[in-house]
């Protein structure tokens, strides 16, 4: 069932001898096994005639998939970029995948995909790189319900060992963060990844505890609010406020509309390059309410991209 499965996913359409040859049974028993196979939900089409065979139609369901060694490492590879931001979006989703691929991947493929990894360089711009295996442990302490220690510098340079009961994994910005219960703080806490090393699973099981407010997203950006930046940020941007929303929600940043046609971005920054970046990346015309140090600022861009 599993080969007649496979091959059906690998082609389009398959002559029903040539598909019974390839299985070592008879039409008959063909027959059988894709009627099993539709049991199972699998839309397997048949046609008859001198052209007849089978095929498997696109169904309503993602049914399960069987993967070849070749297919299984360039998709955890494939996934390990996308984790790492190669494209912007779906890096969450691409870790939950990724972790449930390693995870029934066996030993030797394991290799195979490490190697890969460790001797290509992505071409990415970005914040400060993630070590994708530590995003791995992570997702699946998540999954797991696993306590997970690890050691943790702090914005003034402090060093620590933390036991976190992991919740999620959130992309935001330029940055991976762990939302997770500090076990010895007692409370919920945000732990920005580049600042996170060797993260190591306890075997240790835990009940899930619930989310203030439920969402990781939301809690993440909320906890950004609470830290004290030295600017605060405010330019009204001449575009539809879910315009500047399709690129904020990459790169940090809240958006109030203001009318059909303007709105206003809020940022909180330590320095004004990231602001200068965002809003060029807007390609829409904009005022800076606040502060005067950020008109100064992109008027020294400016100069430089003139000059040069």
């Amino acid at each position: 069932m599993l080969r007649l499965l496979s091959l059906l996913q690998a082609r389009r359409h398959w002559p029903g001898a040539e598909l019974a040859e390839r299985l070592s049974v008879s039409e008959r028993t063909l027959r059988r096994d894709v009627d099993r196979l539709r049991d199972l939900g699998y839309p397997v089409e048949a046609r008859r005639g001198v052209a007849g065979g089978y095929g498997l139609r696109s169904g309503a369901a993602m049914p399960p998939l069987l993967l070849d060694d070749e297919e299984a490492v360039a998709i955890a590879v494939g996934l390990r970029a996308a984790a790492g931001g190669a494209v912007a979006g779906i890096e969450e989703t691409s870790v939950r995948a990724l972790a449930k691929i390693v995870a029934v991947m066996p030993p030797r493929l394991r290799r195979r995909a490490d190697a890969l990894r460790a001797y290509t360089v992505p071409a990415l711009a970005g914040g400060r790189p993630v070590d994708v295996e530590a995003l791995l442990v992570l997702a699946q302490a998540c999954r797991d319900g696993e306590r997970v220690r690890f050691d943790y510098a702090a914005r003034d340079g402090t060093r620590t060992t933390r036991l976190a009961e992991p919740h999620r994994l959130v992309g935001h910005g330029r940055r991976w963060y762990l939302v997770a219960w500090d076990t010895e703080r007692h409370g919920w806490r945000t732990f920005r990844l580049d600042r996170l090393a060797d993260p190591r699973a306890t075997g240790a099981r835990f009940r899930q505890r619930e989310l203030p407010g439920g969402d990781a997203a939301a809690f993440v950006r909320d906890s950004f609010a609470a830290v004290p930046t030295r600017h605060r940020v405010v330019v009204t941007v001449h575009a539809p406020a879910g315009d500047v929303e399709r690129i904020v929600v990459h790169t940090g940043g809240t958006v109030e509309p203001v009318d059909e046609r303007t709105c206003r971005l809020l940022m909180s920054v330590d320095d004004f390059d990231w602001p200068a970046f965002v809003l060029g990346a807007l390609s829409a015309d904009f005022d800076v309410v606040h502060p005067p140090e950020l008109r100064d600022h992109l008027r020294a861009v400016g100069e430089r991209f003139l000059a040069s």
